[in-house]
């Protein structure tokens, strides 16, 4: 992993769950966080189909946080979010919405559905960068407690 001095390492090993079906998106999700100072082990799936099937099959070894696109084939975002949010295994996972999106409507909708937190994905690579150590920081620091409304969107 390549440490960047702009970046102060996390303490915290994620084991981070990225669902997203454009794979030009994941390769970037991927080659950001090798540029950050965390230790993460990254494991990804194209659907939200694929996502619950992943996660029903961890038997106890759950990630510590998702990312999670909207508009994805099979099972989107929404659908997921929701199964995640009324498992009860499954429902303490912090789950950061990665997406283009950028509805008020969707974003007030997600919020309410219990995700953790939510990203516009941004046009550059160094503030993808910076939004997805911001957003692992903030999971480090609080753990799996929801924001309030004003901190859920992660600018």
């Amino acid at each position: 992993m390549l440490a960047s001095t702009e970046f102060l390492p996390i303490i915290n090993k994620f084991n981070i769950l990225l669902a997203d079906d454009d794979e030009a998106d994941c390769l970037l999700f991927s080659d950001a966080l090798a540029e950050l100072p965390i230790n993460v082990k990254l494991t990804i799936v194209s659907d939200g189909e694929a996502l619950m099937t992943l996660l029903s099959k961890k038997a106890k070894k759950y990630p510590d946080v998702i990312f999670l696109d909207l508009n994805m084939p099979k099972k989107n975002g929404f659908t997921a979010l929701g199964e995640i949010k009324r498992n009860n295994n499954f429902e303490k996972i912090p789950v950061i919405i990665l997406t283009t999106a950028d509805d008020p409507g969707k974003i007030t909708q997600v919020y309410r559905d219990a995700a953790h937190y939510y990203i516009i994905k941004p046009k550059s690579f160094p503030e993808l960068k910076r939004l997805i150590y911001k957003s692992l920081q903030i999971i480090a620091d609080s753990g799996s407690s929801l924001p309030i409304k004003k901190h859920f969107l992660i600018q």
